[in-house]
């Protein structure tokens, strides 16, 4: 009897339930059925910044590694032989043409010079007396006085002694020759290395090396362009001197500069490469013989060339691409062949207008065919 009105009870609740449902579905219908509801929110466009494509006259390059040279390099060693005395420019020092480096004990030279001197004293008082004896003896002869043998004899004896004097003479530019030889002087500017032998010690002619001397300013930078590269390079040569850019390692804006100087004549069949060499300017010696750095050459102007940013490339199976603002405001993918880049810019030689807005900026979130809302950036520095 008590399960029967709990049965009971349920089945009066569920009627009610379901009446006042059926109520209420009435009034909704009455009342228009969505009046009140939110209406829905409107789709998410991505925003995306964007530049005009740069139309510019795009200077032509051809980079190549490349080594410094040296124009002048010199081992310094003693003209005359004798004891090291004194080096008068430390290892490593910046001299200029003339400077003193090293000096031999000059004592011997200098005796040497002053014997060669007084023998000029001697023999020049040897052919002063030769002369008035000859002028004599042609007084004399002239009168019937001096037989022919010896005015002859007269006639010898001053032309020994002009030989003499000749002689005489010559020894004394040795002497000061020699003895300005104990004093070894740079040739030429530059830059002397580590000294290699020791004050005290007996050089000798050719055999006892003293130091190095190399000059840095200018200095070459050599480089090896490929076969195919030099009529590129024989073109710009036609027309006038091919500046060459020089960049250190680690720099992307070169700090020396120069002239492209020397093409060699002949190509090394086994590398197809041709030897050239630029001579550069390098008041700060920043450039050393033996340094590796990159060369540039400019090779001529290419006008009229559409420049985009580098970061708007994009990559995939089919190549580079940018996408571009579309007919709408949607995306639009085209795939693009690329040329030399120009600092942050790079050329584009086709797969774009002048006119396009090349999207710079969340490509990763957006593809072709979507809605997106263009914010205008400050146009690429040309």
């Amino acid at each position: 009897m008590r399960r029967w009105k709990i049965a009971l009870g349920a089945a009066v609740a569920i009627g009610a339930v379901s009446v006042a449902s059926v109520h209420l579905l009435n009034l909704g219908y009455l009342g228009g059925g969505t009046a009140g509801a939110a209406p829905a929110p409107a789709a998410f466009v991505m925003p995306v910044p964007v530049v005009n494509v740069v139309k510019k006259t795009l200077p032509i390059y051809l980079d190549y590694a490349a080594r410094v040279e040296s124009i002048r390099s010199i081992t310094l060693q003693a003209r005359v032989p004798g004891y090291l005395q004194e080096q008068t420019a430390a290892d490593g020092s910046d001299v200029k043409q003339g400077d003193m480096l090293y000096r031999i004990a000059p004592d011997d030279y200098q005796a040497a010079l002053d014997q060669a001197k007084a023998q000029v004293q001697r023999d020049t008082a040897t052919l002063e007396y030769a002369k008035s004896n000859l002028g004599r003896g042609t007084d004399l002869a002239k009168a019937g006085y001096l037989d022919k043998d010896s005015f002859d004899q007269r006639t010898s004896n001053l032309r020994t002694a002009q030989a003499a004097l000749a002689v005489d003479q010559a020894a004394v530019r040795t002497a000061e020759l020699n003895l300005g030889y104990a004093e070894i002087k740079a040739p030429f500017s530059g830059r002397i290395g580590r000294n290699q032998a020791s004050v005290g010690t007996l050089v000798s002619v050719a055999d006892t090396v003293l130091n190095t001397l190399v000059q840095l300013d200018p200095i070459y930078v050599t480089f090896n362009p490929s076969e195919t590269d030099l009529v590129q390079i024989e073109q710009a040569k036609a027309a006038g001197p091919i500046a060459v850019d020089v960049l250190l390692p680690g720099e992307t804006q070169p700090s020396q500069k120069g002239e492209l100087t020397f093409i060699d004549n002949t190509i090394d069949h086994s590398t197809g490469t041709i030897t050239a060499r630029a001579t550069i300017g390098n008041a700060k010696f920043t450039l050393l013989p033996g340094q590796y750095v990159r060369v540039r050459l400019h090779v001529k102007e290419q006008p009229n060339t559409l420049m985009v940013p580098q970061v708007a490339l994009g990559s995939s199976q089919l190549g580079k691409y940018l996408y571009v603002i579309g007919k709408g405001n949607t995306v639009d993918q085209k795939l693009v062949s690329l040329g030399p880049t120009d600092g942050d810019l790079i050329s584009v030689t086709s797969g774009i207008s002048e006119t396009d807005q090349v999207i710079t900026g969340n490509l990763q979130k957006i593809g072709p065919g979507m809605p997106v809302s263009p914010l205008p950036q400050p146009k690429p520095a040309s």
